[in-house]
């Protein structure tokens, strides 16, 4: 996804637009914006702002107007044919099916374009860091280049005022470690969304407020007294350990034209990026994240604080048959409206594919719009769309749809500090690139997200 890539101004715009035209087809007026309308005014300022093309994206955000276009036809087609005969022939089915697919390729073309856009590389700059980190950084290059650690534990302590956490190797220094976090928060949607901490220690222990002070009215010349108190769930969320390990060719090392440094920052920051994404979904909670999907789970009738409240499609596996629209609105409208500026949607692909051939009980409008700006994968009811592949794809009783403010609901912690382990003996003719990060996640706010589940 791209961050940022145009002004506050137009993204908002975006968001109010979606949504416009949402309250208005609820209230049984027909507004929708053509592609051309939606290349016209919304798509300009990114052109403007990127004329290189990179990628091609503005085609292809073009191609996802003209697909959408042809998809709501051909689907039109297939729901006319279902009220008038009963059945809609194969022949429609599968075009129906064919666009959809295509729509599919069209988000994840854009996402991937819009995420290498986004990525980082390696920065030679220097700013913020003190001299002794400077000298650190110089030379744990030549460590990891030539293998040379003389004097690095001497170093590492000037510029840290403390050892490596991991026997053997070295802490990277902290401009390597900002890219590595922020090349995984390209790939993993949750460590974008959530609320990212930074700990020096094993875990981070907070306190959360259930319930506020409840105030009361008290009349002329009436006695006071103590108002109920709040209520305080204490959380303590677990930095965990991960590794991934990335080589090079010794021969790659000697030549000095070759960025090292650069290569395995962007290979451990996808690494860790894929795994954590992982972990922040359906992690266990041992040795790993807790996950979102990972709580105890409750009819948002029956909601609890400490577990995750859903909605039920209405149908096992599948959107409800009969105005499967409404069960969206209702989870839409399951979270308090004080967490729904700033929410979310997240699903898998193929969610969106089903959702996206949804209408509204009237059937004159379709739930979903494409967004123009290629920021998100879509807007649902004027709600952003996320994907994320470590979403269950739909299938009786599975959890396939989150609705959440990530950014209160759920909390990823850090701990400072990744080691390095630079291994050019196991494999002759390479050099293997340990990196040990420890991190963590869990809901922090039982309020702030809700769930689907499809049954």
């Amino acid at each position: 996804m791209i961050k940022y890539i145009l002004g506050s101004r137009v993204r908002a715009l975006v968001i109010v637009i979606s949504a416009s035209m949402a309250i208005f087809a609820l209230t049984g007026q027909s507004v929708f914006a053509s592609p051309e309308m939606l290349a016209a005014g919304l798509m300009l300022p990114f052109v403007v702002g990127d004329t290189s093309d990179t990628g091609g994206l503005t085609q292809l955000l073009k191609d996802q107007g003209h697909a959408f276009e042809e998809f709501k036809s051909a689907n039109d087609a297939r729901l006319k044919a279902i009220e008038e005969k009963g059945y809609a022939p194969a022949d429609i089915v599968e075009k129906v099916d064919h666009i959809n697919a295509e729509l599919s390729k069209l988000t994840k073309d854009i996402n991937e374009i819009a995420k290498k856009s986004n990525r980082p590389q390696t920065s030679t700059e220097t700013k913020g860091l003190t001299p002794d980190q400077m000298e650190y950084k110089t030379a744990f290059q030549k460590f990891i280049r030539k293998g040379d650690a003389n004097g690095l534990s001497e170093l590492e302590r000037k510029a840290f005022q403390r050892g490596s956490d991991v026997d053997g190797g070295y802490l990277i220094h902290p401009e390597m470690e900002t890219e590595i976090d922020r090349v995984a928060s390209t790939v993993s949607n949750m460590r974008m969304l959530a609320d990212v901490r930074t700990i020096g220690k094993t875990s981070l222990q907070f306190r959360v407020k259930k319930s506020g002070l409840a105030a009361r009215w008290v009349g002329e010349n009436e006695s006071g007294g103590e108002t109920t108190g709040a209520q305080y769930a204490q959380i303590e969320i677990y930095a965990e350990e991960m590794e991934i390990e990335p080589w090079a060719y010794n021969t790659a090392l000697e030549d000095a034209d070759f960025d090292i440094e650069a290569d395995v920052v962007d290979e451990a920051g996808i690494g860790f990026g894929e795994a954590e994404g992982a972990g922040f979904i359906t992690g266990t909670g041992v040795k790993q994240p807790n996950g979102i999907l990972n709580y105890t789970k409750a009819a948002n009738a029956n909601y609890a604080w400490g577990k995750v409240g859903f909605i039920t499609s209405g149908a096992s596996g599948a959107f409800a048959s009969s105005n499967p629209g409404d069960k969206v609105i209702d989870l839409i409208h399951s979270l308090k409206s004080t967490y729904r500026v700033g929410a979310t949607l997240m699903m898998a692909d193929t969610t969106l594919g089903s959702l996206r051939q949804i209408k509204d009980g009237a059937g004159s409008f379709y739930l979903f719009q494409p967004d123009a700006t290629g920021e998100f994968s879509g807007f649902v009811l004027g709600v952003p769309v996320v994907i994320d592949d470590n979403m269950p794809v739909m299938e009786a009783n599975s959890y396939s749809i989150a609705y959440a403010n990530f950014n209160r609901a759920y909390r990823i912690v850090d701990r400072r500090g990744i080691a390095l382990i630079r291994d050019n003996i196991t494999t002759k003719g390479t050099t293997k690139f340990n990196f040990r990060k420890r991190v963590g996640g869990g809901i922090k706010n039982f309020e702030a997200i809700k769930l689907m589940k499809f049954a």
